[in-house]
């Protein structure tokens, strides 16, 4: 859920990173900051004219609960897998749009293909809205990390492409309607 402009009080120090650039920074107790967008798995912070981006698990530092991971169902095969993953994949937000990278248009592709073992290799073919954002690798991870906490998902790939180079057009209409284009 977003929660615009609303301010708050960092309570202890904490590791956040600038947007967009992606270099680390650290908050320290006592420091106003607005909460931008609280979306997925992390917070937009707006503090002095910069945003930046505080990982979940640090939300108790702005007197917010760690968001939780949703509860789905058990699946079968690959197409039960496959509709896991992208649900999955709409928790991800860009740390500047409040819209999940799915809606965005970020996901170009995805296969889901079984292992040698029980579990699935998922490929995700994806881009980001400008070559050399520095929010890539931060989405890698929080990609990574929620693919893999799937059960049946025992390793992900995931190949940033550039071409056909990303652009308004790739958006949902839900997209451009919640964005108000």
């Amino acid at each position: 859920m977003s929660a615009p402009r609303e301010r708050a009080v960092v309570t202890r120090t904490v590791a956040v990173t600038c947007v967009p650039d992606g270099t680390p920074a650290e908050l320290t107790a006592g420091t106003l900051v607005q909460i931008t967008q609280a979306l997925g798995a992390a917070f937009t912070l707006l503090v002095d004219g910069q945003l930046m981006r505080l990982a979940g698990a640090d939300a108790d530092a702005i007197g917010k609960p760690v968001p939780v991971a949703p509860v789905l169902a058990d699946v079968e095969g690959p197409e039960g897998v496959r509709a896991q993953v992208w649900q999955t994949l709409k928790t991800c937000y860009d740390p500047e749009i409040p819209v999940d990278i799915v809606e965005l248009g970020l996901v170009y592709g995805c296969d889901v293909l079984p292992t040698d073992g029980d579990g699935f290799k998922v490929s995700i073919r994806m881009t980001l809205t400008a070559p050399g954002c520095g929010m890539g690798d931060m989405l890698v991870d929080e990609i990574h990390e929620k693919l893999l906490a799937l059960p049946q998902v025992a390793d992900v790939d995931l190949e940033f492409v550039f071409d056909p180079p990303w652009d308004r057009s790739r958006m949902s209409e839900a997209a451009m309607l919640s964005l108000g284009l």
